[in-house]
């Protein structure tokens, strides 16, 4: 029987950006600021902008120091402990408080928020994600109509505000300030979009630029990644202007972590990060479980399978 309560923490799994990461899914699917194009969980059917209290910061606190206790015991290592939700992480109005919780737990383990920046010029966001020792921020346009065909945010969202909180966020922040932008083919690849998105994030000084394309089934069937050619191009706009960029369109590999209960770390690693068929296969080995349990999964109405560029990916459906 699966606790759906202890979904709230995932993994850990391998993460292109972080190593291992434990996820932190303190946002009830599917909340969101935005409806992005390629977002991995589909299309948000609950928009909203206003910080609220989803779960109760101890009850979070809790999973995450039993999941770490797991996932030590099975000889799993951690490098982050990320808020890394269903939704936007920065919706919930506890976040801060988490954080300084989850320190308080005395874990040795780094906390990191990845935002899609939406709420970042709101000043009590950018108080609790000072909290934080990495923060990737989302830039994946700079121009007011890209961004809405991309992006898709709540309408009452202003570009130039979000862009201010953003420079805001950067002469502030003590830890690890990472940028990534997404490139979708025929919207945001353009030269000219291209340059002013690495114009801005040059005079924000990142650790880190990730320069990103979807790697797994995204909410528009429509959205094609952006070209080998025009992610090419994006590195070397980047690249010219300072900024340490990298690429971000690789498969993050199959190194899923079992700590316990086959059900349980399934559903809630596909909750928030859909695995691929050779994943799901290796995972089942190392918990020494058959292909049974992803059927009955399935059965259960648990688990989809979806296709995407040829590969299976399976992933929790969402109510």
């Amino acid at each position: 029987m699966v606790n759906e309560r202890k979904l709230i923490v995932f993994g850990p799994v391998p993460s292109r950006r972080l190593g291992k990461s434990l996820g932190i899914n303190n946002i009830p699917p599917k909340i969101c600021t935005y409806s992005c194009v390629y977002c991995q969980l589909g299309r948000t059917n609950n928009m909203q902008i206003s910080r609220r209290e989803f779960y109760k910061p101890e009850e979070i606190t809790r999973a995450i120091e039993k999941k770490v206790q797991d996932a030590r015991e099975k000889g799993e290592p951690i490098d982050y402990l990320t808020f890394v939700p269903d939704g936007e992480p920065t919706l919930d109005i506890n976040l801060g408080k988490e954080i300084d919780l989850i320190k308080s737990l005395s874990l040795g383990i780094k906390i990191a928020v990845i935002t899609n920046s939406s709420l970042v010029w709101k000043e009590d966001v950018r108080d609790d994600l000072h909290k934080a020792d990495w923060v990737s921020l989302k830039i994946d346009s700079v121009s007011q109509d890209i961004w809405r065909r991309i992006d898709r945010p709540h309408g009452s969202l202003k570009l130039d505000k979000i862009l201010d909180g953003i420079s805001e966020f950067s002469r502030t922040f003590n830890g690890e300030l990472i940028t990534e932008t997404m490139l979708i083919q025929d919207v945001n690849g353009d030269v000219k979009e291209v340059e002013q998105v690495a114009d801005l994030i040059a005079k924000l000084n990142p650790k880190k630029s990730y320069v990103s394309i979807p790697t797994r089934p995204p909410a528009e069937k429509r959205v094609t990644p952006a070209t080998e050619y025009e992610i090419n191009r994006a590195y070397q706009i980047f690249k010219v202007r300072g900024i340490n960029v990298e690429y971000l369109i690789g498969y993050e590999g199959n190194a899923f972590a079992y700590t316990g209960n086959v059900e349980e770390d399934l559903l809630s690693i596909t909750s928030v990060h859909p695995m691929r068929e050779e994943g799901i296969e290796e995972f089942l080995m190392k918990a020494k479980a058959g292909w049974s349990v992803i059927k009955k999964l399935i059965d259960e109405d648990k688990l989809i399978q979806v296709e995407y560029k040829d590969k299976k990916f399976y992933m929790r459906k969402l109510s």
